[in-house]
């Protein structure tokens, strides 16, 4: 997950060029591209500004998403955070004959709006009706557009800025005994050494230590990602949603520690830290493995471990397609120009 940060909407502003605005140089693109080229026909469907309560929210992406696993940022939790942080917030519905085939939460701040993996769509919608709602959402917005569909998508209007990502999904669906049978043998072999070196897992209200832990971490490495407050936010928007669990070596101090945070029927990896002596135990291990069973008695589907192309390279992708997930590769980050005509 990656927050909306400066350097993008400085790209955004550096790209706008001798245009007073971003819009006003989306336009001039259009005009030089050709609006014929770039602006078929729309498709036959209505866009409806969201502006009911969370419940009915929920029962909009249920009736899109069958197996409840919308991606946390089109979460009602995810947009009334981002408002509350000083965001633009835009909520829309999409309808053909009235009956909704998409819904779309959207985020803003300077002009830049995202779509970040914030627009579900009904089964089986075919690619080219997801890009001409995306450039129909882009016409709505009081700025510029930039997408992470949850696929890949191409077509006229969509320019891609940023290659596409892999997320790895683990099914949580088979029984424990299929689901530990699904291990790769090497990460199997790792837990089942965690289990025997008596390491205690603990559940933690407060995930304040491992927060801290991590974002320490991140110092060290060189990354970034949301703040704490967010986590606390999610606890507050979505009670009973958080989950933060630890690893203990006996009577001695915390060496691994992990946070997950549910949406829907699904749960997405949000934090993480090992000691060295965490990494020798195999504590990380054991700590996704307790969550799995957890988030799985607990309701969850499917388990959201993050992207696995990150510069942390093979040896983090290979722990998280060792569980038994899947690589799944969403689109790319892309600038959606608006369609100007209908």
């Amino acid at each position: 997950m990656q927050p909306m940060g400066s350097g993008a909407v400085a790209g955004f502003r550096a790209w706008g060029g001798p245009f007073r605005s971003p819009v006003a140089g989306l336009k001039a693109i259009n005009r030089e591209l050709g609006e014929r080229w770039l602006n078929r026909v729309m498709e036959d469907f209505d866009f409806e500004t969201w502006h009911g309560a969370e419940p009915a929210w929920g029962r909009l992406l249920g009736g899109l998403a069958p197996a409840q696993d919308w991606s946390m940022q089109a979460d009602f939790a995810w947009g009334r955070i981002a408002e509350g942080a000083g965001r633009g917030l835009r909520r829309f519905v999409l309808r053909r004959d009235g009956a909704p085939i998409a819904a779309a939460q959207i985020v803003g701040r300077w002009g830049l709006w995202l779509a970040s993996r914030g627009v579900v769509v009904a089964p089986g919608l075919p690619a080219e009706t997801e890009v001409a709602l995306l450039r129909g959402l882009a016409r709505r917005v009081p700025g510029v557009l930039v997408a992470t569909p949850d696929r890949p998508l191409a077509g006229r209007g969509l320019l891609p800025l940023v290659t596409a990502r892999h997320h790895a999904l683990w099914s949580l669906a088979p029984e424990p005994g299929a689901l530990r049978a699904g291990l790769e043998q090497k990460w199997r072999n790792r837990l089942a050494q965690a289990e025997r070196a008596g390491l205690v897992i603990e559940r933690r209200e407060d995930p304040g230590v491992v927060l801290a832990r991590e974002a320490a971490q991140q110092k060290a490495r060189g990354y970034r990602a949301l703040p704490p407050d967010f986590v606390r936010a999610w606890e507050i928007a979505r009670p009973g949603a958080l989950l933060c669990l630890t690893a203990r070596a006996g009577q001695g101090g915390i060496v691994a520690g992990v946070v997950f945070l549910r949406h829907g029927a699904a749960a997405s990896y949000h934090a993480g830290w090992t000691s060295e002596e965490g990494r020798r135990l195999g504590a990380h291990n054991l700590l996704l493995w307790q969550t799995a069973l957890r988030l799985r008695q607990a309701g969850a589907r499917v388990l959201d471990l993050g992207d696995i192309d990150s510069q942390a390279g093979a040896g983090r992708m290979r722990f998280k397609l060792g569980t038994g997930a899947v690589a799944r590769s969403l689109g790319a980050t892309t600038l959606v120009l608006p369609q100007l005509t209908r």
